[in-house]
């Protein structure tokens, strides 16, 4: 059916005599119009039981001041535009925002390229796109969490994921532990020196970081190399290493992993960047794109000197099963351990033996360069959300 927004007056409404709709998680009766005036805008939109329409699905986004949000605006304008295709309306919102019965969305109208600020019912699904970890560190964001299971809102994905946290878990799964190099957490001087001097070759960053920030690899032989995106130091001892380092190391929880030996394309490492969705029964490879290092080892985040190369270069279909059944096991158990996590995305890899391995596992996934990853990542998407609607 057709429902109405009337930006003048800022309410919705429909236009079909003797019949009664609702719409959002708490069923709000939506008013009867006898015909729309000349600027309502019209939504075709799906209808289930009790003439419940939607789905209205509100992405979660991050405020910078009263004007601007913070989030991935194309991101956000395609949702809307295959949204709209699929008969439900998407929204990005804040915390802000959000009320006990509506919230103030900004819903993108792709026929004006514009946004519209508008009231809205609580949507019936949440998709979590907050920017920033701190943003859901605050009573503001558990109280959203409180708001949306209280109204039994489909909420995805819950939150970040911690690196160390995620090693606890998948390193004691008897399928996948084996795929993640040992790591530990830097708890003091003593246990960075221990696995230092243990595997001479190790990667330390911080346990919440993303994109490879601040990550370092230090070698140990008769001096200790530390090496870093940019630069590289040497130093005499590990007495003078945790002079320079102690404070980076310490102001946040940072872990401490094995060196992989990677298995190399034409000289340099390469990646696996796996993007995943649930897709109402299952958890699928929605895309795989391939990143080598090139100005750097450290990292094959083209932000920091990666590059993109075709898969057929390197993927073989052995490499293809492996990933398809560990998107599986990966997204069983972030649900069951942490809560329901509709998309992923995991950086695994190759060692020289040609061994796998798991590097990270993250929840919110950047945007892929590769376009028909990100297309095929909308569609899934909106799948998802109507099958979380019907």
């Amino acid at each position: 059916m057709i429902l109405y927004y009337d930006p003048d007056k800022q309410i919705w409404f429909h236009t079909e005599a003797e019949q009664e709709y609702t719409f959002g998680v708490d069923e709000i009766p939506v008013p009867y119009r006898n015909k729309p005036s000349s600027s309502s805008i019209p939504f075709h939109l799906g209808c289930r039981k009790k003439n419940n329409l939607g789905p209205f699905v509100g992405i979660l986004a991050g405020r910078k001041n009263e004007r601007n949000i913070i989030g991935n605006g194309l991101l956000f304008k395609k949702l809307q535009e295959e949204i709209l295709e699929h008969e439900g309306i998407s929204f990005v919102f804040t915390l802000e925002d959000l009320g006990d019965q509506q919230v103030d969305g900004h819903l993108y109208l792709p026929y004006k390229e514009q946004w519209l600020l508008v009231k809205l019912p609580i949507p019936h699904l949440v998709y979590n796109r907050l920017p920033f970890r701190k943003m859901e560190q605050t009573e503001q964001f558990q109280s959203a969490i409180r708001l949306f299971q209280q109204k039994d809102v489909c909420f995805f994905n819950p939150s970040f994921l911690d690196k160390f946290e995620l090693y606890k878990i998948f390193s004691e799964d008897a399928r996948l532990g084996r795929f993640f190099p040992e790591t530990i957490l830097i708890q003091d001087r003593l246990s960075l020196e221990s696995f230092l001097e243990l595997y001479k070759d190790i990667y330390v960053k911080p346990s919440s970081a993303a994109k490879g920030r601040g990550i370092y690899r230090m070698m140990k032989d008769e001096k200790i190399f530390v090496q870093g995106l940019k630069q590289e130091h040497a130093f005499s001892n590990f007495d003078e290493l945790w002079n320079e380092y102690k404070a980076k190391l310490t102001k946040r929880p940072c872990i401490a992993q094995k060196t992989i030996s990677p298995l190399l394309h034409e000289g340099n490492r390469y990646d696996f960047r796996v993007l995943a969705h649930f897709n109402g029964e299952k958890y699928k490879v929605t895309g795989i794109g391939i990143r080598q290092s090139v100005e750097q080892s450290v990292t094959t985040h083209i932000p920091n000197g990666g590059r993109l190369i075709p898969q057929e270069e390197v993927l073989k279909d052995k490499d293809k099963q492996f990933i398809q059944e560990v998107v599986q096991r990966c997204g069983d158990i972030l649900t069951k351990e942490i809560g329901f996590f509709g998309e992923f995305s995991i950086d695994a890899g190759l060692t020289e033996n040609e061994d796998y391995v798991i590097y990270e596992i993250n929840s919110k996934p950047m945007s892929f360069d590769e376009n028909d990853i990100e297309e095929a990542r909308v569609r899934h998407l909106v799948q998802l959300f109507g099958y979380f609607f019907n």
